[in-house]
């Protein structure tokens, strides 16, 4: 009998060694490394030897021409979710492998239980954090009515799942959640590096020869990357991260890997007692009724994926009540946030040395876009000279280093946007004025920097 091979891997990114090392060389962290027994017979020779036990022999891969591999569309099926089929690229491509992640309690599963029941494929759920019973309470909460095509199964072995896969013949696959399953081809504890690895590999093996797309739900660390961690992210065609403060009541679902469609999607849900709902116009619930005598608030076109929506950027400058002045940020960039009172003091000439600046983007959403540096700007000023923007006033532009207002993308998207929601007055940057004469009943006005679109907003 073989001998049982001794690794190392790395607990945070993964990387294997002959030896204990103390330090990572791929990732740099200390002390991360884990001693893991590999039986001989792991790897994708096991993950192959699961799946024809399941479906019979496999096909053999032989090489072929480029020009003569078929390029027939991806078959997609419909999740029946607006949100969802955005974020995946148009739905659920068949013999996909997607994994969603997320903090514990945000709505990973029920998320993916209410999409479920709304689907007539037969589905398979294997669950290993949840017995039967707690899955069908979670249901009920979620619809009244059941359907007859989704099977439970309560079960943390892959051998036994393929199994039960054998028999049901499932339409769809759903695992909850990835580190609760286990091979007993590898001599570790579910949830080790190792074992997730073995897993996957074994499931990307059933998707691919099969064609039945498979649904991974995945933990996240205290770092906030998938638990497992970057294995996984190799391996599956499509990462989710299912983000949002638990306390908000908006949850985004936002797309970080996607191979077949775009990585910059977003969705929104609004989080229910009878689970999650798709919100169709950001916008609206982004924007709240609040008095228009505040400083400090200013309203931005942005855009993330494909879809426009306002932003509320909500600024508090106050002075400093310790030797240090404070500077946070929350769902904006804390770095870009510096840059940004740095331009204001020496290009606009308004002095923050001792001031406390807090920034915060209403509704829990974090932002990437380079749009809403002008929105930060002037919503900072507003509450340092404590006088409020005018109701109707919306604006978009990037700021560069010497106080310009930087052209920004896809801007008819952006005025549209606001001309729709009943704002009156736009701030565009100047470059992006070319040909939007007339198209527009909103009054637009173009600037090149950052002090011209500040007399605009306050005299």
């Amino acid at each position: 009998m073989a001998k049982d091979k001794i690794a190392y891997v790395c607990d945070n990114c993964g990387q294997e060694s002959a030896k204990w090392i103390g330090r990572c060389p791929n990732c740099g962290q200390w002390n991360t490394f884990k001693q893991i027994r590999i039986a001989p017979d792991v790897g994708v020779s096991s993950a192959k030897t699961l799946v024809s036990h399941t479906f019979g022999a496999m096909k053999q891969n032989v090489p072929q021409a480029l020009r003569e591999v078929s390029s027939t569309e991806e078959i997609r099926v419909d999740m029946k979710d607006s949100e969802l089929n955005r974020v995946l690229g148009g739905g659920l491509v068949v013999g996909s492998m997607v994994l969603i992640g997320g903090e514990p309690g945000i709505g990973k599963s029920t998320l993916t239980l209410q999409t479920l029941l709304s689907s007539d494929r037969r589905v398979l759920y294997v669950s290993g954090e949840e017995s039967p019973q707690q899955i069908k309470m979670r249901a009920l909460r979620i619809s009244d009515t059941i359907p007859e095509n989704i099977v439970i199964l309560s079960e943390t072995s892959i051998e036994k799942i393929f199994n039960s896969i054998k028999e049901v013949k499932p339409e769809l696959l759903v695992i909850d959640s990835i580190q609760t399953v286990a091979t007993e081809t590898v001599a570790s504890s579910a949830g080790s590096i190792s074992q997730i690895r073995e897993s996957a590999a074994a499931l990307l093996q059933l998707a691919k020869s099969s064609d039945i797309p498979v649904i991974l739900i995945g933990h996240i660390n205290k770092e906030g990357s998938i638990a497992g961690p970057k294995v996984l992210e190799h391996i599956v065609d499509t990462v989710l991260q299912f983000e949002g403060d638990q306390h908000y009541m908006y949850r985004i679902l936002r797309s970080i890997k996607n191979r077949f469609g775009s990585t910059s999607e977003l969705g929104i849900y609004e989080m229910r007692q009878d689970g999650l709902r798709p919100v169709s116009n950001p916008s609206e619930l982004l924007l709240t009724d609040t008095p228009g005598d505040l400083s400090g608030v200013a309203i931005s076109s942005a855009i993330e994926g494909v879809r426009p929506f306002l932003v509320e950027t909500q600024a508090l400058v106050s002075s400093a009540a310790y030797g240090t002045p404070q500077r946070s940020a929350t769902g904006f960039d804390q770095r870009r946030l510096n840059m940004l009172l740095a331009v204001l003091e020496k290009r606009v000439g308004f002095k923050l040395m001792q001031k406390d600046v807090f920034l915060n983007i209403a509704g829990g959403l974090r932002i990437t876009d380079m749009a809403m540096d002008l929105s930060v700007i002037a919503a900072v000023l507003s509450s340092n000279v404590d006088t409020p923007i005018e109701a109707g006033w919306c604006m978009a532009g990037e700021v560069g280093l010497s106080g310009e207002v930087r052209p920004v993308n896809r801007i008819e998207q952006r005025i549209a946007e606001a001309e729709k929601l009943g704002f009156s007055n736009i701030i565009i940057p100047k470059n992006n004025a070319q040909g939007l004469k007339g198209r527009f009943k909103i009054a637009t006005y173009s600037v090149a920097k950052v002090d011209e679109a500040l007399r605009l907003l306050f005299g």
